[in-house]
């Protein structure tokens, strides 16, 4: 009997183990926020017990503070079995039954039991990351926020100022508090002239929290819409969270702002008393428009497979015809907050006008590829209302080509998410010869959108995954060359 308890107890660990490890990956992916995770766990009850997979978009990243978390998990769960083990066979069925049940909110529950040694751990962190920003005497700070396009400008900022300063960037999209401490503790040198911060926000106060330890000299906000609903309820809060970075800039720091923004006109139109002395905009148009002060406008935009050409018109007046590789809208507003950036701290136009030229696509945002001899635009990153449609606008501008939609939706919307998708779908119905829809549960408003658009129906096919899209859009032939946007991929925690 004892052989056969010791067997069954090794078996529930390792089940409870594989249960747990997928609980674990979702609690990362949604930030470690306790919110956020119990939100998931309300929408995916019937898979909340599904084993880990290792075929996972984002892996599980094996951080010290998951181990943390696993280390107070497992001595519980041994504690508890070796009690069982000693009162017999039945109080470990109970055991294990009880263990089973509970293993989706393990991880609350070992964040919860560890939560003072993190806090502390966290604080010593920051301080020390403070410690560094103070010894950096020269280096100068630029805080780059929004709900969308933050990790292009971000990356578009550092290639064309990296032709006059030594600048660093928080790497892929480390925009929270610990990836920003992380990223000053393990790359910032005495040798950098500009840190490039890119901060992200699920809530009120975390661009605040941010800004209270880098302290930014300048603020970039590229753009605010409906993002993230889930966590933040309204606009008029996602507004005020990014606005932070307005809020922390010293009296003679400079803000750059996206002119084109309804939400962020809205708000200064109601609170100029509260920005920095200096505010400076960009602005997609369809001409120079000269006199608009502290404004960088980019107009005459043509796309094709090689790229994307525009016109700058400065706030001088001076023009500048620029050429990219990336394409489309998004992409030029994006570059030109960069320049608009760049100009401002005194990069000659010359070096700004070559370094555009040879900037590199953000992977999964707008990028343009090539593979079976398909064209495909790679919007997969995260997608937004608004980003969507600008990405359903780059589509459009590829005149001749035989034009494919494939996206799941849009998600994290909260209440309005439905909605927000059937005019999505609406849109796309203008643009697309054909559309490809990833999931049939997720995708049902985008449908309702096309066909309220009047959209043919036989154009419109539901697949269960994206190498399934591929093989329908591989039986698409109506003799003109296919373009595909991919427009979103959902994360790993849907």
């Amino acid at each position: 009997m004892t052989y056969v308890m010791t067997f069954l107890a090794v078996l529930f660990i390792l089940c409870h183990a594989a249960v747990s490890l997928r609980a674990y990956h979702i609690f990362q992916l949604n930030s470690y926020k306790y919110g956020v995770q119990m939100a998931w766990l309300s929408r995916n009850i019937s898979g909340a017990w599904s084993p880990y997979s290792r075929k996972a978009k984002k892996p599980i990243v094996y951080t010290p503070r998951i181990i943390r978390m696993f280390a107070s998990h497992f001595f519980i769960l041994l504690l508890g079995v070796a009690v069982s083990l000693h009162f017999g066979i039945v109080y470990l069925a109970v055991f294990a039954a009880l263990f089973a049940l509970l293993a989706p909110l393990f991880p609350l529950l070992s964040s919860i039991v560890n939560a003072p040694y993190e806090r502390a751990i966290n604080q010593w962190y920051i301080r020390d990351a403070k410690r560094i920003l103070k010894n950096a005497s020269r280096l100068r700070v630029i805080g780059v926020t929004g709900s969308y396009g933050k990790t292009s400008v971000k990356n578009f900022l550092h290639g064309v100022l990296s032709s006059k300063f030594n600048c660093l960037m928080t790497p892929e999209s480390y925009n929270t508090t610990l990836g920003v401490v992380m990223t000053i503790r393990s790359s910032l040198t005495p040798a950098h002239d500009i840190f490039i911060c890119e901060m992200g926000a699920r809530r009120r106060g975390d661009i605040k929290e941010i800004c209270d330890i880098i302290n930014p000299d300048f603020g970039v906000i590229t753009s605010i819409g409906e993002q993230h609903l889930e966590s933040f309820g309204t606009i008029s809060n996602i507004t005020e969270t990014k606005f932070e970075l307005s809020a922390a800039l010293s009296g003679d720091g400079i803000l750059f702002l996206n002119a084109d923004n309804e939400f962020i006109e809205e708000y200064i139109g109601k609170n100029s008393c509260h920005l920095p002395k200096t505010v400076v905009k960009w602005s997609m148009s369809n001409g120079p428009e000269r006199g608009r002060e502290n404004t960088y406008r980019a107009f005459d935009l043509s796309v094709s497979v090689k790229g994307s050409a525009f016109t700058v018109a400065f706030p001088d007046g001076e023009e500048r015809a620029l050429t990219t590789s990336l394409i489309g809208v998004p992409n030029v507003t994006n570059i030109l907050a960069a320049i608009a950036v760049a100009d401002t701290l005194g990069v000659a136009r010359d070096a700004i006008a070559l370094s555009v030229t040879r900037l590199k696509p953000v992977p999964h945002r707008l990028q343009l590829t090539r593979m079976n001899g398909l064209t495909i635009i790679d919007d997969a990153y995260n997608s937004n209302p608004v980003g969507a449609a600008l990405a359903l606008s780059a589509l459009a501008l590829f005149d001749g080509y035989f034009k494919i939609l494939v996206t799941p939706g849009m998600v994290e919307l909260g209440e309005m998410q439905d909605e927000l998708n059937e005019r999505f779908g609406a849109q796309a119905a203008l643009v697309a010869d054909s559309v490809i829809l990833v999931g049939e549960r997720q995708t049902k408003s985008v449908f309702a959108g096309l066909r309220g658009e009047g959209f043919d129906a036989n154009k419109i096919f539901v697949t269960e995954s994206l190498s399934s899209a591929f093989e329908r859009i591989n039986l698409t032939d109506d003799g003109r060359p296919k373009i595909v946007l991919l427009e979103n991929d959902l994360p790993d925690n849907y």
